[in-house]
């Protein structure tokens, strides 16, 4: 019950635990409260223990299988350990080839069209044998062998791919197939409850054809019989379709798209598409797509720690150490890769179709609601043990009544043979129950058609118990989960992790990137200095133009396909990469001819902290350039000269770096992206060779400043409707930017971020290095009132996230570097970017932008905060349900010993409240209605205060009319003078309808718990109106069809009047009671208040003792 009413303890107060002010998130005491990412075995293992469950199968099905995960981590260790082990004996045996002299005698066997074997691919790249990849000529020779090329890849024709899939396989790997349908049949059948009700039911059933004959005697066990299945049946169909969706949601998360080279371009491919020889370049935060040698790379760099186990960087060599490992993540540099091998033929193929992959989950939400259905059944269990023995009590006593008046037992006058089958008949029902009755029963007498009696008593409790442990309650938040996954999809964000839905709807700051998220991401240059003034490029000294294309063309990771049969010229890399290339064809610029006319020593890739990016190019006549590229202001903080208007170099005044400065802020007030490309030349003779090149620090100092560009990237359309729906959701937004602080400052005014000039000052703008500077506490003190960060690293985003978090804030954070998956990691919810987003960053989020856009984000916090008001809505519905149905029969049990409403009845309540009720309520989608409330306090209560005046206002309704109905009825409805035991039957049956059409119109109420208007939008919500429609059909069919089946009788126009008419006034009466005031404190704040002050009593009273 803590999870149910214990209130948060404060969103911005920074006591919730998983806003990090707490360094262990587990210790919190509420059995029934996890923290959002990374909670402990221990925890997840305490709830589960605390959780009272009827059907353990299906409540845990969608939770983390703890056994398996256990299972899974052996496996990964045992090939992890295999994987050292491959490493450490053919390090040994290079050794010993390098000390003996050996030499590999292997040779290449031809397979099909190619000249190699899979089995020799497969053999070289798991033994690591650099000697035999000698022995095929190297990354060369074994791309002839595999008819590829090193420069333009494989031809990429179907057939030639349909052949390489046929000889060496495809990049997939056999995964054991989901439960089937019957599976999902098979676990529905092993609830407890439905158990019980069935050998009921075989009991009933024998006993009645005893009785009664097979004819009418069948009806009752029969029906009990049918219901089960039916509850069985929608159950399965519902589960098996939300497993369904889970499972397409996995393949897509599987589904890494990426870049080869094929026929000479650069072609985006599946990664379920790669096959061996494919040539694919490979940068920082890329996955390594499948196992192959490298045919040349700089300063390149592996984290081989998903296949080792290590967090250790590997550097990788062209010469030395070639191999790369399928799964491998790409930790710094860049290169080119061959593939030597695909699918089950790598170690990661092997490890991925070994484990069982896992794809359950708990999220906070869940857990919390096992908490609220754990209390909830454990008051029904006890009210329906309560209620078996005053039935059984009244009965024994000679207190129930028989159809003519008198006592239905009378002690004494009961054959032995009787008592024996009511025994058995009890006995196999009540053993669970009831076994401490047992004697009692065995030494008693009573009619024959007691055991009937008897059985149907035992029949309700055991219903009771399905009726009042809401199993479906947890479920609940599975199925809107999986609803809202898949409508997620459709809104360009794919989830990874399910609790990030629930999270997002608690999000109080979102930490934005500007490029790509904030704009566009189509990068144009549009202004440039260079010559020492403002210029164009027909403008430009030939010195200039031709230093600047060579700078252009080597220092890159984009490229430039010309198509063989003329046409637009196709350019790949980064947007920034594109708009430099597009401003070098502009200057005269042919790529492939500037690129053969010098050779790259040595690169330095860009980095995100240094902010730029260089590389050493030797020219034909033999001398040295080193080109940088990177930030305007720090590049030119290193210039000492430049190239005036002449070709001359020309020393860097203070005057000229002040209109060099003057001219970046200008352009940078104008949204501009600045760039400056620089060099300087170097001795040939102090170049490092061999193993000292890769270790070589290229010289950063003295420069010569060639040009600074400004780059056009517009804001996103709409992008200031989404920031300010999101300000006033209560979410700030804030852009953490690695541009210049003006381009940032630009920007946000633009984006709506920043509302005035006046605001543009510190602490709300600030640059990454005076927030990198403080100290923790000052930090905290500033961090809240940042709106803009220019010129940040990501270790700037990361302790920005620390520090809000720190301060009770629930942050969301936008990333798509690999040096953003810390400050992803770190932040409640992390978002990556799924255009401009590395594989690392992606593998460190919980949801994947898939159009880079914020107006997705902005989506994504909508369908969080639509997940927590739908499971609110089925609370208050399905509690509604519970109250009213268990007071009603209690009431009349103890009052009369009879009830009106019977098993089967009770369990088509259920279906409706249950299965049916879920996929009503929790598939609503988001309105505008959620963006103006502010962010939802993640242990804030679950059922608010308008949700007890709403539930307890229909509740008490339904009981007063409806008991009302149960002892005044006869005489109410006019049915005096009809055969009582007919009367009864009426009564009872419009009490059965009246309470079902309750609950279908007070569906309605519950989709606006607190909007007057509940019909708004009712009808494009196709779902629930078809539910409500299946609803009121199959109650037609039930009231007037089958009526043996659910006791009930046919009724006349009149008495469905009165049914419908009571349903309806429910409308009304949820309009009126929403006008009643509720206090704004949460209930459980009173609750606390008592509890502590009772503490304090009795502490006092034992202190004055």
């Amino acid at each position: 019950m803590t999870s149910l009413l214990k209130s948060s303890p404060g969103r911005r107060r920074g006591g919730d635990l998983e806003s990090g002010k707490s360094e262990n998130p587990d210790s919190d005491s509420d059995t029934f409260y996890i923290p959002g990412k990374n909670a402990s075995i221990e925890r997840l293992q305490q709830w589960r223990k605390a959780a009272l469950v009827l059907n353990a199968s299906r409540r845990f099905r969608y939770t983390l299988d703890l056994k398996k995960e256990q299972e899974t981590m052996e496996m990964r260790k045992k090939i992890r350990s295999h994987a050292h082990a491959l490493l450490a004996a053919n390090r040994f045996m290079d050794m010993g080839r390098d000390q003996g002299g050996e030499k590999p005698t292997a040779s290449a066997t031809p397979a099909g069209d190619f000249g190699i074997t899979p089995e020799q691919l497969v053999i070289m790249s798991k033994d690591h044998n650099n000697g035999s990849l000698q022995q095929y000529g190297g990354p060369q020779g074994l791309s002839n062998l595999l008819k590829s090329n090193p420069e333009k890849g494989i031809s990429g024709d179907d057939d030639d791919l349909l052949n390489r899939k046929t000889i060496y396989g495809s990049n997939t790997y056999p995964r054991k197939k989901g439960k089937g349908f019957l599976r999902f049949l098979w676990d529905a059948c092993h609830d407890l409850t439905l158990i019980i009700l069935m050998v009921a039911a075989v009991a009933s059933l024998a006993l009645g054809i005893k009785t009664e004959g097979i004819k009418e005697g069948w009806y009752d066990g029969g029906s009990i019989a049918f219901a089960v299945i039916l509850v069985i049946v929608v159950t399965a169909v519902s589960d098996y379709k939300q497993s369904l969706q889970f499972q397409n949601l996995n393949d897509e998360k599987r589904n890494i798209h990426l870049e080869v080279i094929r026929g000479g371009r650069r072609v985006e491919i599946s990664i379920y598409d790669i096959v061996v020889g494919d040539v694919i370049p490979l940068n920082i935060g890329n996955q390594v797509p499948a196992d192959g040698v490298l045919i040349s790379g700089h300063s390149l760099a592996l984290d081989e720690s998903s296949m080792t186990g290590e967090s250790k960087i590997v550097n990788k060599d062209a010469n030395k150490d070639p191999f790369l490992m399928s799964g491998c993540k790409v930790a710094d540099g860049n290169g080119v890769m061959l593939v030597t091998g695909v699918g089950v033929n790598t170690e990661w193929g092997l490890l991925m179709a070994s484990i069982s992959e896992d794809n359950g989950e708990e999220t906070p939400l869940q857990v919390r609601l096992n908490g609220v259905a754990t209390f909830i059944g454990s008051i029904g269990l006890a009210v329906a043990a309560a209620v078996l023995v005053i039935l059984l009590t009244r009965y024994f006593t000679g207190h129930t009544k028989d159809v003519h008046g008198g006592p239905q037992f009378i002690k004494g006058k009961t054959k032995i043979g009787h008592v024996v089958d009511d025994v058995i008949k009890v006995v196999t029902v009540a053993v669970c129950f009831l076994s401490n009755h047992l004697s009692l029963v065995k030494s008693l007498h009573a009619k024959s058609f007691i055991s009937r009696n008897t059985n149907t008593w035992l029949l309700l409790q055991v219903t009771i118990v399905v009726v009042a442990v809401p199993e479906g309650l947890p479920l609940a938040v599975t199925l809107t989960l999986a609803y809202s996954m898949r409508k997620m999809m459709a809104d360009k964000a794919l989830v990874r992790r399910l609790s990030a839905c629930e999270t997002m709807g608690s999000a109080t700051t979102i930490c934005s990137d500007k490029t790509g998220t904030l704009t566009l991401n189509q990068m144009t240059v549009v202004e440039s200095y260079a010559g020492g003034k403002k210029t164009d490029t027909a403008q430009l000294p030939a010195t200039i133009t031709s230093l600047v294309v060579e700078g252009i063309s080597q220092n890159t990771t984009g490229s430039i396909f010309v198509p063989e049969g003329g046409g637009e010229l196709e350019l790949s890399g980064s947007p920034t990469e594109k708009a430099i290339l597009g401003w070098g064809i502009k200057l005269g610029m042919n790529f492939e001819t500037t690129r053969s006319q010098s050779s790259i020593l040595h690169a330095f890739p860009f980095n995100s902290e240094k902010k730029r990016g260089g590389v050493a190019v030797k020219t034909a006549d033999g001398e040295v350039h080193i080109h940088w590229k990177g930030a305007s202001e720090i590049v030119l903080a290193s210039c000492r000269s430049y190239i005036d208007e002449n070709g001359n170099v020309a020393p860097m005044t203070e005057d000229k770096a002040l209109f060099f400065k003057n001219g970046i802020e200008e352009m940078a007030g104008r949204t501009l992206r600045c760039v400056a490309l620089a060099f300087r030349t170097f001795e040939a003779e102090k170049v490092p060779t061999g193993e000292e090149l890769s270790k070589w620090v290229l010289p950063e100092d003295d420069l010569i400043l060639l040009a600074i560009v400004g780059i056009k990237d517009p804001c996103r359309p709409g992008v200031k409707d989404s920031v300010q729906l999101c300000q006033n959701a209560g979410v700030k937004v804030r852009m953490v930017t690695g541009d210049n602080i003006q381009t940032a400052r630009a920007i946000a005014l633009e984006c709506g971020i920043l509302t005035s000039d006046a605001e543009a000052s510190e602490p709300t703008l600030i640059e990454g290095k005076s927030f990198r500077a403080m100290t923790d506490a000052e930090r905290d003190k500033i961090s809240g009132k940042i709106s803009v960060m220019g010129r940040s690293s990501p270790n700037d985003k990361l302790l920005l996230v620390q520090s809000l978090r720190r301060q009770g804030h629930v942050v969301a954070v936008t990333g798509d570097g690999t040096n953003d998956a810390p400050a992803l990691h770190e932040a409640d919810i992390g978002l990556a970017m799924g255009i401009a987003g590395t594989e690392v960053a992606k593998e460190s989020s919980d949801i994947i932008i898939l159009d880079d856009n914020f107006a997705s984000v902005v989506k994504v916090v909508r369908w969080g905060r639509s997940v927590y008001a739908n499971i609110q809505k089925f609370i208050q519905f399905q509690l509604t349900v519970n109250v009213a149905a268990l007071i009603i029969n209690v009431v009349a049990a103890i009052s009369s010993g009879d009830v009106p409403l019977t098993a089967v009845q009770l369990l088509w309540v259920n279906l409706i409240m249950d299965t049916l009720g879920a996929l009503a309520l929790a598939t609503e989608p988001p309105t505008d209605h959620l963006m103006g409330r502010p962010p939802v306090g993640r242990k804030e209560p679950l059922i608010t205060n308008i949700m007890w005046r709403n539930l307890l206002i229909q509740a008490i309704y339904q009981v007063s009319v409806l008991l009302t109905l149960n002892f005044r009825g006869v005489s109410i409805l006019g049915l005096e003078h009809e055969v009582p035991e007919h009367a009864t039957r009426v009564k009872n049956t419009i009490i059965f309808n009246a309470f079902v059409l309750c609950q279908a119109f007070n569906e309605f109420n519950a989709r606006k718990p607190d909007e007057k208007n509940i019909f708004k939008g009712v009808i494009k919500n196709r779902l629930f109106m078809g539910i409500i429609a299946i609803t009121l059909v199959l109650q037609v069919i039930i009231v007037e069809f089958l009526g043996k089946f659910a006791s009930t009788t046919k009724l006349d126009w009149k008495q469905w009047l009165i049914c419908v008419a009571i349903g309806v006034i429910s409308w009304p009466l949820a309009l009126v009671g929403k006008f009643i005031p509720v206090p704004a404190a949460p209930l459980s704040n009173k609750l606390s208040a008592l509890k502590c002050w009772g503490k304090k009593k009795k502490s006092s009273g034992e202190g004055s003792l």
